[in-house]
């Protein structure tokens, strides 16, 4: 009698244990359901054909599109410059009114490029960045070019990942010089958090860019790459006239001499995706950059360490 009261004293962590199993199991099913749904299917297809459906005019389909889209996500539409969008398209690459996003001015600082939530972030450790839990990358991959991976290494990396509803816009980190582009076509991966942790090599698969920017102040170079994905792919750069997408079929190594301040607009995703920063060695991520928090365009994002 004893023994059975015993274990029934201890029936409900039991019941707990199964409920807190139960609770892991579904987590995991939605995170395979997720990746399944938004990666097999046919991502070139509906990247184009979203870049089609997003640009109509029409105005029943455009305030129907933009009503169901703002009753899903916040779009702070109160702070883009227009209050009229004459497509989603026209919506999605909405500039922001004047001052609404502040600029750090301490020039030891770089700026976020853009609005985002933050995603892996740490130091550059053999030439690898991690992309999810186990899983690296190498960067001579990513930047496509050994001697820009040997540029920044023992640097640090920040991803920041861009949501559909977010600001697509992005800026210069610091004041410098824009000098070089790479523009490298590749796969339209979804960059979700269940595509991250699955996907080997994910950002060295997708469409992206390089772009290389000399800083005025310190002398040395960072990166800023640009990685598309599914239903977002497309990348416009000031003072070039091209879209970069899967449609370009130019030069893949573009020269630029684009002098910049700190936050001066450098383009926008024709929709958006993520940007991965780099720095070389003599820069430290802030201690407030935590994985899974959200950044806006000119809030502090790395230091210069001096050393």
């Amino acid at each position: 009698q004893l023994a059975w009261i015993a274990d029934f004293r201890y029936t409900p962590m039991k019941f707990e244990t199964l409920r807190q199993n139960a609770q892991e199991i579904l987590a995991l099913l939605k995170d395979d359901l997720v990746f399944v749904l938004t990666n097999r299917v046919p991502r070139a297809l509906l990247t184009r054909l979203m870049g089609w459906f997003s640009k109509i005019e029409q105005p029943w389909v455009r305030d129907l599109s933009l009503a169901i889209w703002q009753r899903c996500a916040d779009l702070r539409l109160h702070e883009a410059r227009k209050t009229a969008f004459s497509s989603v398209h026209d919506c999605f690459i909405r500039e922001l009114k004047e001052g609404v996003r502040p600029i750090n001015p301490n020039p030891d600082i770089l700026i976020s490029p853009c609005d985002a939530i933050v995603g892996a972030l740490g130091q550059i450790t053999d030439g690898l960045a991690l992309q999810a839990k186990g899983l690296s990358y190498p960067l001579h991959e990513l930047l496509k070019s050994h001697s820009r991976a040997n540029e920044v290494k023992g640097g640090v990396y920040v991803t920041l990942r861009i949501t559909p509803a977010m600001y697509h816009r992005f800026h210069a980190p610091a004041s410098g010089t824009l000098e070089h582009m790479t523009y490298v076509p590749g796969d339209t991966w979804n960059v979700n958090p269940a595509t991250v942790r699955r996907v080997r090599w994910l950002y060295c698969r997708n469409e992206r860019a390089v772009l290389d920017l000399q800083l005025a102040s310190a002398g040395p170079r960072v990166f800023l790459v640009p990685v598309a994905a599914i239903l977002v792919a497309g990348l416009r750069l000031h003072g070039l006239p091209d879209l970069f997408d899967a449609n370009y079929e130019g030069a893949r190594e573009i020269p630029c001499h684009f002098v910049v301040r700190k936050g001066t607009e450098l383009g926008w995703f024709q929709h958006g995706s993520t940007i991965i920063v780099l720095a070389p060695k003599g820069f430290e991520v802030l201690s407030h950059i935590q994985s899974g928090e959200i950044i806006r365009a000119g809030e502090a994002l790395l230091k210069m360490t001096h050393s």
